[in-house]
């Protein structure tokens, strides 16, 4: 159904005011590139800014959702708002996916004050969907006081959170490979609490002392990683872990270091959105143009390499 101007500022108030079904339109505009989303997130932007982005990375099967699922259920005996984004691995050929993350909240889905949100990643790298931060903007002004971040779970290159979130939690499983080598990946550098869930494993306490080394020989930043012992399907931990999560914010808070995050997760999605829709164009003006399709095939006929055929395009473009 087409949205007109007069339904579009209407839709804003109705985000502004809380309404679920709003949200989950505007957001549904977002995802889908809607000019009438972009306008949307530019009407409400001012009123962002207030909620506590939580992003969680890790491994597959490392229980992010379960533990997401027992921190919503504790920030809402609090009496705080939640707003929950889940990012799923989608097919590379269908652009489809499962979103079975929210399979793991549906104890929450008939909470008003809980809102959730499954997204296909649609071969995004770094474990996130291109309109992540969009979706976390509108779910701020939509009046989610904590809003968390669950990428889609994609292994040691899955640093894209960094961006997008103002703490960093990174949930580990002992006695698992793929834990074993985020220990060794860039992913041990980006974390600001390390959980390591389903505790009740007999590696649990060899998986921290390993975590513990990692960690020494990083360089101080005024504040050592906490780690945090979970057993998520019980609730064990998980208020630890949100006390963890209020202390670091305070911190962030105090030392000035949350304004400049945000500074370089907003910089980096302008960047993010430029990088998107030059590309687009680029596609766009290359498509069924002679000159460009003789640069191909000169490619593919081992004539001419990709480095000096792109230099060509450029040049040609640039004239």
């Amino acid at each position: 159904m087409a949205v007109t101007p007069a339904a579009a500022d209407t839709l804003a108030e109705r985000l502004l005011a809380g309404d679920q079904r709003a949200l989950a339109r505007a957001i549904t505009l977002v995802e889908s590139d809607d000019p009438r989303g972009w306008e949307l997130v530019r009407e409400v932007y001012p009123h962002t800014g207030k909620a506590a982005i939580v992003g969680c990375t890790g491994a597959p099967g490392a229980g992010k959702s379960t533990l997401i699922s027992s921190l919503t259920a504790l920030r809402r005996a609090q009496g705080r708002s939640v707003g929950v984004l889940s990012i799923d691995p989608s097919s590379p050929f269908t652009q489809g996916a499962l979103l079975g993350d929210r399979i793991r909240l549906t104890d929450h889905f008939l909470d008003q004050g809980v809102f959730i949100r499954s997204m296909a990643n649609r071969g995004a790298l770094g474990g996130l969907s291109e309109a992540a931060l969009q979706t976390a903007l509108l779910m701020d002004a939509a009046g989610r006081q904590d809003i968390f971040l669950e990428t889609v779970g994609v292994g040691q290159a899955e640093v894209d959170i960094i961006d997008h979130a103002d703490t960093i939690v990174l949930v580990l499983m002992p006695g698992s490979g793929d834990s074993i080598q985020a220990l060794k990946a860039g992913v041990m550098e980006i974390p600001d609490i390390i959980v390591v869930n389903k505790c009740d494993h007999p590696m649990t306490e060899t998986m921290v002392r390993e975590i513990r080394g990692v960690l020494s020989l990083a360089p101080a930043d005024g504040r050592p990683t906490p780690i945090v012992k979970t057993e998520a399907l019980r609730g064990d931990g998980v208020a630890e872990l949100a006390d963890e999560l209020d202390a670091h914010r305070a911190f962030i808070e105090a030392e000035g270091t949350l304004a400049e995050r945000r500074r370089r997760n907003l910089r980096s999605e302008v960047i993010s959105i430029c990088t998107h829709r030059m590309r687009r164009d680029l596609e766009a003006r290359v498509d069924g143009d002679e000159r460009f399709t003789k640069l191909f095939d000169a490619v593919v006929e081992r004539k001419l390499d990709p480095a000096s055929a792109a230099t060509e395009i450029l040049e040609q473009l640039g004239d």
